[in-house]
């Protein structure tokens, strides 16, 4: 952790707008006031105006602010510099900044300093990139609770039941004749306790992992039923080409859009049939492909026709893939025979696509999302980890083994707050992050 002695500079917002955010950080940060005007260090956490200057030439009207550390995101003594955001007078900013000693810092190490510093915990400072990243009002609004320390708090609940349990053991294998019998006695309650937290985390996490990185709904059909259409009437947009030619659609589309405050992906496939046509072959198996990876399978069929052999036959790969389906009848606008366990869409006139989007969103996250807290792929895979060590040490006879298995748990808890994680992890984490993040 040496680098974190250096005194790190970057914009932190886009360069060209009104307005660029110029951050500092480090222990010499509030040198950077040599090249203001006037004093900055000597009132921390006020917004001063002044002006920017190299020698007597003023390079720009600004407003600036200094943290004392540990007082600061970062936890270090930063300095914000607010000036005109046109490039000239940023590539200026950053070179007068450069001049000083300080160096242009890599992507995340704000919030990667904010992390060692003991600021925020790990899965705080992933959150922070949800929030930037966030499409979708719900998933903003969780990105804020995790942040907020909803995660942290969700783990340590997990966490305090294993070393309740951990405490226990290694009293008996201290004093093994005064407390073994009544520890034994204790830990399968104690086991079970743990996998009921695990379960519901695990449980939380596969609902919550939508609203991170958005459910992934497949439109399933075989050709001219208006899969497509679907699409488009969705986004708004004519994303897909649509004619009357049968087999249009020859490999996957991929759209994103937000029902309710929830990120959807939608899948356009191409149409499931019999064909000799390689290219028409190729992307059916990818459309059976998507089936395998889809939280929702849209099965569509055309509503003014009769339910062909080929409908039939998607309609029970929908049924038996294991995934929520939704049996949709498109054309609705046309003449047809009401079946009630189809929901009746048109996208030629927009007929039923409300009820369907409410439909998919209720499939995808049933109830409501406010308890939601797990959405991160890496702490899904975390937690499942340590749910299969807590039942390795409910199938344990020997209490040194129930005990490494216990702490094998622990280990895979603590990589997502980061109190027990691999170095490799964390550049893994913050090699994703923007510049001045």
């Amino acid at each position: 952790m040496g680098y974190i002695q250096d005194t790190i500079f970057a914009p932190s917002t886009a360069i060209g707008g009104a307005i660029a955010v110029i951050r500092i950080s480090g222990p010499k940060a509030g040198d950077a006031e040599m090249l203001l005007e006037r004093s900055v260090t000597d009132k921390p956490g006020r917004l001063l105006f002044t002006r920017l200057k190299s020698g007597t030439e003023v390079i720009d009207d600004v407003m600036a602010v200094y943290f004392r550390g540990p007082h600061s995101y970062t936890g270090e003594d930063m300095m914000e510099i607010n000036c005109h955001g046109g490039p000239q007078t940023v590539q200026r900013t950053l070179q007068l900044l450069s001049s000083c000693g300080f160096r242009p810092a890599e992507g995340g190490e704000f919030t990667r300093r904010a992390f060692l510093n003991g600021k925020m915990d790990l899965s705080q400072a992933e959150a922070v990139m949800d929030i930037i990243t966030a499409d979708a009002e719900k998933s903003r609004k969780i990105a804020l609770e995790q942040l907020h320390g909803s995660v942290s708090r969700a783990v340590h609940s997990a966490e305090q039941v294993l070393l309740d349990a951990l405490a226990a053991m290694d009293a008996a294998i201290d004093y093994p004749e005064e407390v073994e019998e009544d520890c034994m006695e204790e830990l399968p309650h104690q086991i079970a306790d743990a996998k009921r937290v695990l379960c519901d985390l695990i449980a939380n996490g596969r609902a919550g992992r939508v609203l991170r990185d958005g459910a992934r709904v497949v439109i399933l059909g075989k050709p001219n039923v208006g899969k497509s259409s679907i699409l488009n009437a969705f986004s708004g947009r004519d994303r897909a080409i649509v004619t009357a030619i049968a087999g249009t659609t020859r490999d996957v589309l991929d759209e994103k859009v937000v029902f309710d405050g929830v990120p959807i992906r939608l899948i356009d496939t191409a149409g499931i049939h019999g064909t000799d046509n390689e290219i028409e072959q190729i992307g059916i198996d990818r459309a059976m492909g998507e089936v395998e990876r889809a939280d929702v399978i849209l099965a569509v069929h055309d509503c003014s026709q009769p339910l062909s052999e080929e409908d039939l036959e998607l309609i029970e790969t929908a049924k038996n893939s294991g995934r929520e389906w939704i049996l949709v009848g498109n054309k609705c606008d046309l003449p047809h025979v009401p079946d009630p366990g189809t929901l009746y869409v048109s996208a030629k006139t927009g007929e039923g696509l409300e009820q369907l989007k409410k439909e998919i969103t209720e499939r995808v996250i049933p109830g409501e999302t406010e308890d939601l807290c797990i959405t991160n792929e890496r702490h899904l895979l975390a937690l499942e980890n340590a749910l299969a060590a807590v039942n390795a040490a409910g199938e344990g006879t020997e209490i040194d083994c129930i005990a490494t298995d216990i702490r094998t748990a622990l280990h895979h808890l603590g990589s997502i707050t980061g109190s027990d994680v691999d170095a490799d992890v964390i550049d893994r984490i913050f090699e994703k992050f923007c510049v001045g993040k």
